[in-house]
């Protein structure tokens, strides 16, 4: 992976939502029922492939998504480029959909950071650019392929773990991005889960803003409200460093039981010292990187499934692609340590 970090050091400049200047364009047709597609056996000097996303800078999203994305584009031959906002700010993001789109790429790999970008995806879409989004779905979109977790399911393996750490008995509490789809149906997934044990207290679920120190401040106000607190799940890349440190401030590790999503070294290591018992990471250099394959495979025609998909209204790549998750404890977590040391 030392490789992919290294690649991917190169977009700490990309911190605007201003697209750069990209030499050259790729030639395509104003509707998809008149592509003019290069052959399966050739790539076209100019051909670019578009990351949009927000939050550029997120470590969880340079180190896995936008790494894989540019190993994948020197692996094709392709060019890659990844744009967006430097914060969390879906508007802007919007708008780099808007700019991209004029310039044609070959394809555009799009962030569902939230449903209200799905006007802009749809814009994409109509001006004949194939349009993949990952990560979580946008449902009132029509993009041409969904690739990611599923987070409902990822909810579901939370609230299984926190039964089973807190023997079916307790309080508990989960934090994240309120309002995002994927985290909403993860919200789900676990409080289903957690009903099945009526010994089970839910107090709620937590706005934290994938903010470090909110989701500190949120956590330790919880721990301050409810001394015999049994657990907190999280369910967006800071939640689980942010409930760690409150727990550590109030001495309560081991006592309160944590579960949260992803596997950045930090999660890691505080699964190794005892404070966070349970993670469920993404494979996300999967989504991104097959992704950004099945664009190149709309582009070129790789798979025909009619005379003419296009005028047959036929996509020929998979609507929906579920990559599944990773499930690391005490009891695994040593082999990602190692393979982050790689």
């Amino acid at each position: 992976m030392k490789n992919l970090f290294a690649i991917a050091a190169i977009l700490t400049t990309l911190t605007g939502c201003e697209p750069p200047p990209r030499a050259g364009s790729v030639a395509s047709s104003d509707t998809l029922g008149a592509e003019k597609f290069i052959t399966a056996d050739e790539v076209m000097p100019n051909e670019e492939y578009v990351m949009v996303t927000t939050a550029i800078n997120l470590p969880l999203f340079v180190n896995h998504d936008q790494a894989a994305f540019l190993e994948w584009g020197k692996k094709m031959g392709v060019r890659t480029t990844i744009l967006g906002p430097s914060e969390w700010d879906v508007p802007a993001q919007i708008a780099t959909i808007e700019q991209v789109i004029p310039s044609k790429p070959a394809g555009l790999l799009i962030n569902g950071t939230d449903p209200g970008i799905a006007q802009a995806i749809n814009k994409a879409v109509e001006a004949g650019i194939p349009t993949v989004v990952y990560d979580s779905e946008i449902s009132n979109s029509r993009r041409h392929s969904f690739i990611g977790s599923n987070w409902y399911e990822m909810g579901r393996l939370q609230g299984e773990r926190m039964a089973k750490l807190i023997g079916g008995k307790g309080k508990v509490a989960v934090m994240g991005i309120l309002g995002m789809e994927n985290m909403e149906a993860g919200f789900k997934g676990f409080q289903d889960a957690i009903a099945k044990y009526p010994g089970i207290i839910f107090l709620g679920k937590y706005d934290d803003k994938a903010n470090v120190e909110t989701a500190a401040k949120i956590a330790a106000d919880i721990i301050a409200a409810n001394p015999d607190l049994a657990g907190m799940g999280g369910f967006d890349s800071n939640s689980g460093p942010g409930m760690a440190l409150a727990v550590k401030e109030a001495n309560k590790v081991g006592a309160i039981k944590l579960t949260t999503v992803d596997a950045e070294p930090e999660h890691l290591r505080l699964v190794k010292e005892g404070v966070i018992d349970y993670l469920v990471g993404q494979k996300r250099e999967l989504f991104t990187y097959l992704g950004a394959q099945m664009l190149f495979d709309m582009r070129h025609k790789t798979v025909q499934l009619s005379a003419n998909d296009s005028r047959a209204g036929v996509v020929p790549i998979p609507s929906t692609v579920t990559t599944g998750s990773i499930e690391i404890d005490k009891n695994n977590v040593d082999i990602f340590l190692l393979t982050q040391q790689q």
